[in-house]
């Protein structure tokens, strides 16, 4: 059985900017509270993991953002001076960490509904895939029959709708296809066959979709016609200008879409 789809998780960090100037996140942040907590600028570089010069720079490039300082230095006395925050630099990270609770909050509720998006991702992804090829069908492999050369694989691409593929052993498993696994299927236009009137008929090619004249774009050597089919979507079809008069097509008109199974290209997404 193929394995479930990831689940998707939400994440997210605060960041100031001034103009279109960074000025600070939660790294620079934690910066001025190990300050604020240890009265060297040394130690929080070290609590930091950090060298001791980028900690300079950092508030250095801080305090020139914020136009006022934001840490200060005191040299001299019994202690050998000490780094410190000003009001305004205690002010900045005290409404940094209440953002950060509000953010996190708005976070945890993003998360609970991120379940849902599942499908809604595999979607998105499906829909900016591009191809030259004018049919693009989504779903899922229903039946996987191995030959010693080539695989016939069957895909569900709409309730009760589907369609046979036959592709190269090692084309179906370097794709990893197995009954369950998501596939889509791509159709050129001018492989499809369109036919009236079939009643009794038989045909070599494996696929035949049903459905109506939707749309008839007539051209001076060509026309395409789309179909919309009984399961739902539609399907493209390129036939000589030619053709389409002598089926005496007209939308609304019951067709059939006729392919074979070797025109059928077979993908699956990562």
């Amino acid at each position: 059985m193929p394995s479930p789809p990831p689940s998707i998780s939400v994440e997210g960090q605060i960041w100031f900017n001034t103009d279109e100037r960074r000025f600070g996140g939660h790294g620079r942040i934690s910066l001025l509270s190990h300050i604020a907590e240890r009265g060297s600028i040394s130690q929080a570089a070290k609590a930091m993991k950090m060298s001791y010069k980028a900690a300079w720079d950092a508030v250095d490039q801080m305090n020139n953002l914020a136009g006022e300082p934001l840490v200060e230095r005191s040299v001299g006395g019994k202690g050998g001076g000490a780094t410190r925050l000003t009001a305004r630099g205690h002010q900045l990270v005290a409404n940094f960490h209440s953002l950060e609770a509000l953010h996190k909050h708005f976070v945890n509720e993003l998360n609970q509904q991120a379940g849902s998006l599942t499908d809604d991702v595999a979607m998105i992804r499906r829909l900016s895939m591009k191809s030259s090829a004018r049919n693009h069908f989504s779903g899922r492999v229903t039946a996987l029959t191995p030959g010693a050369v080539n695989d016939e694989v069957e895909i569900e691409i709409f309730p009760g709708q589907r369609l046979v593929a036959v592709i190269t052993r090692e084309s179906s498993q370097t794709l990893g296809l197995e009954v369950g696994s998501e596939a889509f299927a791509l159709i050129k236009a001018s492989s499809v066959i369109v036919v009236t009137e079939a009643e009794g008929a038989r045909f070599s090619a494996r696929n035949r979709l049903a459905g109506r004249v939707e749309r008839l774009q007539p051209g001076a050597v060509n026309s395409e016609v789309v179909l919309a089919l009984e399961g739902g979507g539609h399907l493209a079809a390129i036939i000589t200008h030619a053709s389409a008069e002598g089926l005496g097509l007209a939308e609304g008109q019951p067709t059939s879409a006729i392919f074979k199974a070797s025109s059928v290209i077979v993908g699956a997404y990562d």
